[in-house]
């Protein structure tokens, strides 16, 4: 069994990635009241696509992500954008609504899909094992600098200012 997911950014990665994103728990938990006016045209879920996007694409800002939106079909497939594409404001006001603790639930539930406990062990806990992977700072180790040598001693060399009074 292969564990590898494709490249950063390419859409093989984006198709493995979405099923796992759980939009309805998104969407509930961010709901959006009645506003009594103008519908808001993208839904907590979608945006927060976009902001996954950043991440998972080789271009890390916000600001480039939306740019690069309209040139990307398959980033708009997978944030599932239909007519509007998102600004920076919408994105702004929708962490400003989510807020740190909204987030950090959101990151709570895919945690509690991702390691789930069953069976016997419940309270087994996984560790990463490093040792297989290779260094990655072969040869390149700091060393103690060493000192140079001075062609002479410090004053020894120096003359004697005549001209400067002393003890005055």
């Amino acid at each position: 069994m292969t564990t590898e997911l494709p490249r950063t950014g390419s859409i093989g990665l984006l198709e493995a990635v979405s099923p796992h994103v759980p939009d309805e728990f998104i969407t509930e938990l961010c709901s959006r009241g009645k506003t009594g006016g103008r519908r808001y045209d993208l839904d907590a879920a979608q945006l927060w696509r976009v902001h996954l996007l950043a991440v998972l694409s080789s271009s890390h800002s916000l600001n480039l992500v939306i740019t690069q939106l309209r040139e990307q079909p398959a980033w708009r497939q997978f944030c599932r954008l239909r007519r509007f594409l998102p600004g920076t404001r919408m994105l702004h006001e929708f962490r400003q609504q989510v807020g740190v603790s909204g987030l950090r639930q959101i990151n709570q539930h895919l945690v509690s899909r991702l390691v789930s406990r069953q069976g016997v062990q419940a309270n087994a806990v996984a560790l990463m094992d490093a040792t297989d992977l290779p260094a990655s700072s072969d040869g390149f180790k700091k060393k103690k600098p060493v000192p140079i040598p001075l062609p002479m001693p410090r004053w020894g060399g120096a003359r004697s200012r005549p001209d400067k009074a002393v003890g005055l």
